[in-house]
């Protein structure tokens, strides 16, 4: 392929075009500035390409070429800042295309809605738009939305241009003193059955250039994905479906505030329900979130036969059909299957004693009387699923959050709680400054996840119920309620990437390593990168990155300010040293879930106090990082673990959940590394009420300490006969001032050690 003439693959037709001269976009907007908003970018296959389509061929639509312009593969959203108040330009199929595809619908989107849409368009003739923004849009988002067959739907927008007064950014605008207060009700926000999708717009659009407080009658407003806004974009640790139908767009807002007063949304169809994008001082207060139908289903245990578990399911609540001998549950426009299933014990909600995730494929047969055989007998597995028990019905799919935080700042979600979720309840990246916060005490549930009561449903939470994935700034989760999620009540890591080649001297090739963690900016120029050695998972050196370009949804390439340090290469990784938060998580009560309570992994500072963790299934706090398997990075430097009520946690085993407190990251040379990870850990002043199981587990940590802690022995579960404390490559460990009830005082013997390379546990 060496020196092929690249205009033999253009098309004839657009070679006889090529002296036609479009209207320019770089006199308002660099070359720079949209490479930037590439990263941001979603788009189905192959790169966002500048000037060119995306086959890499000059922009041709309808036999006419466009110097300028932007290429992508539908499906595909780009972010654009406003730079003037009109937006004009045209769109069209690249003649490049094959033409197998059945059109592409261009979208242009601001805040709440579709500005302006191409219809369908197949190959032929451009079509123009010009546009004149709402008050207040500061981001625009471009779309190329394919049809069921998106074969060659080379999307390109060309003859781009902005003219007139570009908006002020956030923060630069003139104060404008009391901000307005809009009720609902003169919108037409008003509790109903009535689809509140386009009341809840109106509302918006009033406040959008000045900011304000949007105020809500108490009662039950309804949204349904029919009126959804489609975007596409990509989010953290969930499946990546080009569409995510996002019911309460609350996206290019600037000090906005909704306020409930006690509310209840209920969001019909599988769909994202609040997303707060591009968009600063945002709060959504007193409301509770959940789904007419969530996506996991239940059966309730009323005996066994034969091998069989036998059940009933309550069918308005959970449909289902049973076909081909496999049990089916139906939602609104959407058919599930199961693949596993969570055990919770009658009347208490805990999760059935060493069970964990129980393998169930759905084979099933109908009953006379309403009652369901399930072709598995669960009285077998772990501590003996009873009669009366609730069966959660699983599949593993993510498809869309609860709610979504991307690109935001000073993010406040006051007395909200979310009682189901199609995925984790809410997750944010790429953001900074984060508040999720209850009123009063956590135990008056005014905020958290946790099943809305009048549903009589047993689980909350399809996974984890809040997860902060390059986050920067400081996180705050307080006095809120977590019972019953699928996974952990609080995540927090940085995604790293891992390095795949080394270009040039000052380059990187990097990829993203899990199919759920993709796309997103996980990294930026400006941003500092920091490299993390694979092996050894130990950090490195850091350097400011110069450009980033996106090769693809899962690879980057990334150009370094400077040179790559030596030692660094093909099976290491990189973070992102800036986006790591501190976090303040207090007054919360965490009980009856899977996995774990909470996870940190993160070098900021950490408070865990006044926290109650009761049935936890598996730990109730663990410290983690890796850089093999979902690359969730950032070792925890500061934490203190202070003040905690642990009552019989790690009913199950999951994932590194070790002991009650389990510190584990997972490094594939151990003995190797000549850095511990996480460091600087004191776990005081706590009140353990546990059966016989570890108490801490570490590995690859110093300057760790364990004192004045309340340790009380029961007989509630089995215990698991191992020693309270386990170390594997540890330094600096003190275990001191402790208290046993039986009375007993910890000595070496009460720990297991492999402390190679490692100084010895002190223990007083």
């Amino acid at each position: 392929m060496g020196g092929m003439n690249l205009n033999s693959l253009i098309p004839i037709a657009c070679l006889a075009a090529l002296p036609f001269v479009p209207a320019t976009f770089a006199d308002s907007v660099s070359d720079d500035v949209l490479q930037n908003a590439f990263v941001a970018t979603r788009q189905q296959s192959g790169e966002t390409m500048l000037n060119k389509s995306v086959g890499g061929n000059a922009l041709c639509i309808g036999g006419k070429t466009f110097a300028k312009g932007i290429g992508t593969h539908a499906t595909s959203m780009i972010p654009l800042d406003a730079a003037g108040d009109t937006f004009s330009g045209a769109v069209g199929i690249d003649d490049s295309a094959d033409g197998s595809g059945d059109g592409v619908e261009f979208r242009v989107l601001a805040g709440t809605r579709i500005l302006w849409s191409s219809g369908t368009m197949k190959k032929g003739a451009a079509k123009n738009f010009k546009i004149k923004l709402p008050a207040g849009t500061r981001k625009i988002y471009l779309m190329a939305v394919a049809g069921g067959n998106n074969s060659g739907d080379y999307a390109d927008w060309v003859n781009l241009n902005w003219s007139g007064k570009a908006p002020a950014p956030f923060g630069k605008e003139k104060a404008k003193g009391t901000l307005p207060t809009v009720s609902g009700k003169s919108c037409g926000l008003v509790p109903g059955k009535k689809d509140a999708t386009e009341a809840l717009s109106k509302a918006l659009e009033k406040i959008r250039a000045t900011g304000g407080t949007i105020e809500l009658q108490k009662g039950e407003y309804h949204f349904f994905r029919e009126n959804a806004l489609e975007m596409s974009f990509h989010i953290s640790n969930h499946d990546q479906p080009m569409i995510h139908p996002v019911q309460i767009p609350l996206v290019d807002l600037h000090n906005v505030k909704i306020k409930g007063n006690g509310s209840t949304f209920i969001f019909h169809g599988q769909s994202l329900a609040v997303l707060f994008m591009d968009c600063e001082n945002v709060t959504l207060d007193g409301v509770r979130l959940d789904y007419a139908r969530p996506i996991y289903s239940e059966a309730k245990v009323v005996g066994f036969e034969g091998g069989k578990t036998i059940v009933t399911i309550d069918e308005k609540a959970f449909p289902y059909e049973i076909q081909g001998g496999r049990l089916r549950f139906q939602g609104e426009g959407w058919t599930r299957g199961v693949g596993s299933v969570i055990a919770f014990r009658k009347g208490s909600k805990q999760i059935v004693e060493r069970t964990s995730d129980i393998g169930y494929g759905g084979n099933a047969e109908k009953l006379s009387g309403g009652k369901i055989a399930l072709g598995k007998d669960f009285s077998k597995d772990g501590a003996s699923v009873a009669v009366g028990d609730t069966l959660t019905m699983r599949s593993w799919d993510r498809p869309h959050p609860a709610c979504v935080i991307y690109r935001a700042k000073n993010t406040v979600l006051r007395d909200v709680s979310i009682h189901s979720s199609c995925g984790m309840t809410l997750l944010a990246q790429r953001s900074e400054n984060i508040a999720f916060i209850g009123s009063g005490k956590a135990t008056d549930k005014t905020a958290g996840m946790f099943p809305r009561p009048e549903t009589g449903r047993i689980y909350s939470a399809s996974a984890d119920a809040t997860h902060f994935s390059n986050v920067k700034g400081k996180v705050v989760v307080e006095n809120a309620f977590f019972e019953t999620m699928m996974d952990d009540a609080i995540n927090v890591h940085s995604t790293c990437l891992g390095i795949e080649a080394v270009p040039a001297k000052n380059q990187l090739r990097c990829r993203f390593k899990h199919w759920q963690a993709v796309g997103f900016e996980v990294f930026m120029p400006g941003d500092t990168l920091r490299f993390i050695k694979g092996p050894t998972l130990e950090q490195g050196a850091e350097i400011k990155i110069a450009s980033v370009r996106k090769l693809n949804t899962n690879e980057l390439l990334i150009t370094l300010a400077g040179d790559v340090p030596a030692g660094y290469g093909v099976g290491d990784a990189a973070e992102n040293a800036d986006y790591q938060c501190a976090v303040s998580f207090r007054g919360n009560v965490v009980q009856n879930n899977r996995a774990r309570g909470s996870l940190f992994t993160t070098p900021k500072k950490v408070v865990v106090e006044n926290n109650v963790f009761q049935n936890v299934a598996g730990s109730a706090i663990l410290l983690a990082g890796d850089a093999q398997g979902w690359y969730e990075s950032g070792p925890c430097e500061d934490i203190i673990i202070r003040k905690n009520k642990f009552i019989n946690n790690l009913t199950s085993t999951f994932q590194f959940t070790e002991a009650v407190i389990s510190i584990y990251p997972e490094v594939k040379k151990l003995g190797e590394q000549k850095k511990f990870y996480h460091r600087n850990i004191i776990i005081e002043d706590n009140d353990f009420d546990t059966f016989d199981v570890p108490l801490l587990f570490a590995i690859s940590a110093e300057n760790l300490k364990f004192r004045n802690n309340r340790i009380r022995y029961n007989s509630d579960f089995k215990g698991w006969g191992r020693k309270p404390f386990i170390f594997r490559r540890c330094a600096n460990v003190t275990i001191s001032g402790n208290k046993v009830v039986p009375a007993k005082k910890f000595s070496i013997a009460d720990c297991s050690l492999n402390m190679t390379d490692a100084k010895e546990v002190k223990i007083k």
